[in-house]
């Protein structure tokens, strides 16, 4: 019989969990808040209450299924002690606020309301209909499932400073064991969780955290030393120091966005990485024009609904919504065809998102490409979960030819 651990966590577990349900709160920021906020948490502490948190947040749907009351902020140690006791091995502490529960009822709820497969998958009822109308059944309960799970953790190497056998020695010598993933050039994945960022080889630039399947999408792009490069959605620049250290830091890469805060993160991180080929520039009303046919290669990570990310996100289940996935959908088109124009003749596009769904990737290439006979679509790629073990991403190249 297992044994759950001291109180204190519980309380740092359910005020987490408040803030990311009802409060709106983003649930990496939140758990991030929580472990900061005592120091005498140890490692094992700090390991439970972030997967404790994770797991509440990603099967949220099924353990209200076997809740007797509605979740709610006066119901959430009802819904963590719920979790908990749909584990027939586990004994809880006989706290007060555990106190209503009935190991017997959950179950027998919980069996009655897992026959409907979005509850027992996790997911809202139009989220799964969306998905199971795009993808099919087969394709979308193998996605379902696999980001149901834990998202691993996956190193970049910034090549600038360093290379991949070099860093994985390094953090050896901190009793960091990693592997080298064969698949992807420059990944290094961590065989355990760990705070990565507290090390000298972060503060130094000699690595940035980005999945494995993202980190796909700059090589797709096909650039080369003293190109003129434009990351036409920046953010914080994950996809764009990546070009720079495919570029050697030879060339010029502009890196534009709508949220100056991003920005000036994405200048951090690029001195810190020791990159020198970055200028950013905030995207205004007249910002796209003036960059007409100036670039010889454009990366379009357009905004989308996040639904190849989820078991990193897992939150967003709960926070999207459909009128969102409508207005995203106008937003790709519009991005897609009005900066389509900035590149070349000759010149190279990447389209990605990070969605599995063919309406936000295929399906708006091929209208971009139809209503623009001037570019022609080269190649594309869906990575999906299920099948790599990483985040979904979808790219395309594709070619201005006159």
């Amino acid at each position: 019989m297992k044994i759950l651990p001291y109180k204190n966590l519980f309380i740092g577990i359910t005020d987490t969990l408040n803030n990311i349900f009802f409060e709106g709160k983003y649930a990496d920021k939140e758990v991030e808040r929580t472990l900061k906020s005592n120091k005498l948490w140890g490692a094992r502490d700090r390991a439970f209450i972030a997967e404790t948190v994770y797991d509440l947040v990603r099967w949220k749907r099924l353990v209200e299924g076997g809740m007797a009351r509605p979740l709610s902020p006066e119901t959430i140690w009802e819904f963590v002690g719920t979790w908990f006791a749909l584990d027939p091995d586990q004994k809880l502490p006989s706290w007060e606020e555990f106190a209503r529960i009935n190991h017997k009822e959950i179950l027998k709820r919980h069996h009655e309301s897992a026959k409907n497969i979005a509850v027992a998958e996790s997911y809202p009822d139009w989220m799964f209909e969306v998905c199971l109308d795009e993808l099919g059944k087969n394709r979308w309960i193998e996605e379902a499932q696999a980001m149901n799970s834990a998202a691993p953790t996956v190193l970049r190497v910034n090549t600038l400073k360093t290379d991949r056998k070099t860093l994985q020695k390094l953090l050896k010598e901190r009793s960091i064991k990693t592997k080298l993933l064969s698949l992807y050039q420059d990944a290094v994945e961590l065989e355990e969780k760990t705070n990565i960022f507290r090390t000298d080889e972060f503060q130094n630039g000699f690595f940035e955290v980005q999945d494995a399947g993202s980190q796909m999408i700059a090589p797709y792009l096909r650039v080369e030393p003293g190109m003129r490069v434009v990351d036409a959605c920046a953010g914080a620049g994950g996809k764009t120091l990546h070009l720079a250290s495919l570029m050697k830091n030879k060339g010029q890469i502009i890196a534009m966005d709508i949220h100056e805060w991003k920005l000036k993160e994405l200048k951090r991180r690029a001195s810190r990485n020791d990159v020198q080929n970055v200028q950013t520039r905030l995207i205004e009303a007249k910002t796209i024009k003036k960059m007409a046919n100036t670039a010889d290669r454009l990366l379009i990570d357009a905004p989308c609904s996040g639904m190849g990310v989820l078991r990193r996100n897992p939150d967003a289940k709960w926070k999207l919504q459909p009128a969102f996935l409508d207005e995203i959908r106008k937003t790709q088109a519009m991005i897609l065809n009005d900066y389509a124009k900035v590149v070349k003749v000759g010149g190279l596009i990447v389209y990605a998102t990070c969605s599995i769904l063919p309406s936000e990737n295929e399906k708006q290439v091929q209208k971009f490409i139809e209503n623009n006979p001037n570019y022609k679509l080269i190649s594309d790629k869906t990575y999906y979960p299920s099948e790599t073990g990483y985040d979904g991403f979808y790219m395309s190249l594709i070619e201005r030819i006159a």
